[in-house]
This record gives structure tokens, C-alpha cells and sequence, in this order.
């Protein structure tokens, strides 16, 4: 069994993960990482002790899977890899110091870092871009939407989305809605639209709008079921992958 730790596992996504590697025959649950001030902290959840800092996880633990705020990811990512530990990490709104840490561990250890570990989303990633480079002469849109409680907009899997459709066509400048008197739309632009209410999981659309039709390449997560089921499968491929930094597509063996 892979001796694994959560941080952020009393959170949503990082609890619901928690209990899905406490739950597995493949996993053992070492650990759950929170702040130090956590009122969990030195208690237990789903069977495994609550630590505050990555001096207290276990000797024997392998992969750190992180759903933190963004400041915690350059610690988690410096503290783990400094210790041999494989990252998986689901953090979103990282700034570029956050992105700098994942590629620093990236050097010693696997590190896979999405967004969104939904495998549907790795699965859209890829044909937005075929379609991208397919209906060069196409505009496009990207609109996404998620429960009232969302902290950060547009979501990581939009910009993500928005970097992939850039890659592909080049060129693209992102842009976020529009107010007033615009003025024409420009070929060269990518519009991302961030809607928030109720308890949406999360709905992504990419449109291409090109003469007398649309293509609309969609994901629509129906529970957080989906993500916990990619971040299993990223804690398999880390456990067997060599130093370096990856993406949902390489854990599904997805040629970009």
C-alpha cells in the first residue's frame, strides 16, 4: 500500500479525498496536514492523525496530495520534495512564486499539478485544442460556472483552458467580459465569463463560433466524485513516475 497524506484534508475536495484513500485497498492514510491553528489539529480524521506541519508526517509517507490555499502550496512543495515525497496538487489561484515551487520540487521528485483533476477535463483539454487549430478561422468564448462559495475567478480549469486554445492558435489574448460600448469583436481575442450561484460543482463551456454554426465542447462535474477520481489515479502514476512535472493528460497517457 501507498503511505499517503492529505493537506487541506478537512476541507471539501481535500476531505472527500481523504476519505477516498482511507477507503482504498491501493492507499494507506498516513497523515492529514492543516494549519497549525486548525481546530482539528492533534485529533484524528478518517482514522489518521491531524499534524500541522510536514515535521510531524510520517516517515514512511510517499505521496502529499495538496487542496491548501495557494500560500501553503510553496511549502508543501519545497517541505515534501525535500523529503522524497511525490506532490499531487489540485491548489488553484496560484501566483507564479506558487508555479516556481512546483517546478523546483519537479526537479527531485514527480510533481502533478492540475487545476482540476477531473479525467473529463484532461479529456476536453485535449480537443479544444485539436479544435482550436482545426477552425483557425473561428471565435472563441469560454464561459464557466461554480457554487456560490467559489472564492477565485475565472477558475483554474477556465484559465487553463484559455492557455491550451493560446498554444494551439497563438496569438489570443485573453480577456475577461466586456462592459460598454465595445466595439467590434477582435479575431485575436479569447473572452472568459465567470458565473457564480447555488451549489454548482462546476460547468465549463468552450465555444467556436464560426459561419452559419457553433461548436460547444463541454464538462459539466455532477459531483466532487470526479475530481477525487483523477486525484487517485495522479497518486498511482506519481508513485511509479520519475522526477518531474505533470499534467492530468500524461497520468492519462494523453498526447498533446
Amino acid at each position: 500500500m501507498i503511505p499517503v497524506a492529505v493537506c487541506g484534508g478537512g476541507g471539501r475536495i481535500g476531505g472527500d479525498v481523504a476519505a477516498a484513500v482511507a477507503a482504498s485497498s491501493e492507499f494507506a492514510l498516513a497523515a492529514i496536514l492543516e494549519r497549525e491553528d486548525h481546530p482539528a489539529r492533534g485529533s484524528r480524521l478518517y482514522d489518521a492523525p491531524v499534524v500541522g506541519s510536514l515535521h510531524e508526517l510520517p516517515a514512511e509517507c510517499r505521496v502529499l496530495v495538496d487542496f491548501t490555499a495557494p500560500p501553503a502550496t510553496d511549502r508543501i512543495a519545497g517541505g515534501g520534495s525535500e523529503r522524497g515525497m511525490a506532490v499531487v496538487s489540485g491548489a488553484t489561484a496560484l501566483e507564479p512564486q506558487q508555479h516556481e515551487a512546483l517546478r523546483l520540487a519537479a526537479e527531485r521528485v514527480p510533481v502533478v499539478y492540475a487545476p482540476n483533476m477531473s479525467m473529463g477535463v484532461a479529456v476536453v483539454n485535449r480537443l479544444i485544442r485539436e479544435a482550436a487549430r482545426r477552425l483557425s478561422a473561428y471565435d472563441i468564448e469560454i464561459v464557466e460556472m461554480h457554487h456560490r462559495r467559489k472564492r477565485d475567478a475565472p477558475s483554474g480549469t477556465a484559465l487553463r483552458f484559455a492557455e491550451t486554445l493560446a498554444q494551439a492558435r497563438g496569438g489570443l489574448r485573453r480577456i475577461h467580459g466586456r462592459e460598454g460600448v465595445t466595439g467590434e469583436r477582435s479575431h485575436d481575442e479569447v473572452a472568459v465569463h465567470a458565473l457564480r450561484g447555488g451549489d454548482v460543482v462546476g460547468e465549463h463551456q468552450v465555444i467556436l463560433a464560426g459561419p452559419g454554426e457553433r461548436v460547444i465542447i463541454s464538462h459539466r462535474a455532477e459531483s466532487r466524485g470526479a475530481f477525487v477520481s483523477g486525484v487517485l489515479q495522479a497518486i498511482r502514476f506519481v508513485a511509479g513516475a520519475a522526477a518531474g512535472l505533470y499534467a492530468m493528460e500524461d497520468v492519462l497517457g494523453i498526447q498533446t
